[in-house]
């Protein structure tokens, strides 16, 4: 292997965990991270929805934990309602062709968002504009909105209730935090609500 291929990989690793580190030592994201866990495990205890939406990387992630909860994480429970906004392929492009991609993740939560469920959305750049838009009509709907962005000042956290903001301006150091996070937020979760 080129030598040069290792010095990427630790360089890489590295800024992984700097990132990280620094979640770890802020004390207000750390509170921030306990709220939305609170906020979801109240909704999930109602009988609420959580819809997460993202674009590109973080439309995985949105998929990625919303398959957690509604599957399973670290042990078997109950399923919970969750479910990523982009996952039905012919409703996703029909809008994106009929009204524009803007409108996407919008017209869903004005058909199945309900007053007390939750929005997340997650951005790395925290300026998505479908993403904004669902959060727009999330607030006049009622939805308790979480943002998951990366450092910069961004509309999705003027919009949101509660936002997680990783401390990087780099898209795959803030997916790799974003991903960490989401799996604390299910981790949390099914310990509250099925451990015995």
């Amino acid at each position: 292997m080129d030598k040069n291929n290792h010095s990427v990989i630790a360089q890489r690793i590295q800024d992984s965990i700097s990132i990280k580190s620094l979640l770890l030592e802020n004390k207000e994201t750390i509170s921030t991270i306990n709220s939305v866990a609170n906020i979801l495990i109240q909704a999930f205890k109602q009988n609420k929805n959580v819809w997460f939406c993202g674009n590109g990387g973080s439309a995985a992630d949105a998929q990625h934990i919303a398959a957690e909860l509604s599957g399973r994480y670290l042990f078997d429970r109950p399923p919970l309602p969750a479910e990523a906004l982009h996952v039905n392929s012919s409703y996703l492009t029909a809008v994106a062709n009929d009204y524009g991609f803007d409108e996407v993740y919008a017209r869903l939560i004005d058909a199945m968002g309900k007053k007390g469920d939750v929005l997340v959305g997650i951005s790395t750049s925290g300026n998505s504009k479908n993403v904004i838009n669902a959060f727009e009509k999330a607030k006049g709907k009622g939805l308790t909105i979480v943002a998951m962005t990366g450092n910069k000042i961004s509309k999705m956290a003027e919009l949101s209730h509660y936002c997680i903001r990783v401390p990087s301006t780099e898209t795959p150091r803030i997916q790799e935090a974003h991903i960490m996070i989401g799996h604390i937020l299910c981790e949390i979760i099914e310990d509250v609500l099925f451990k015995k």
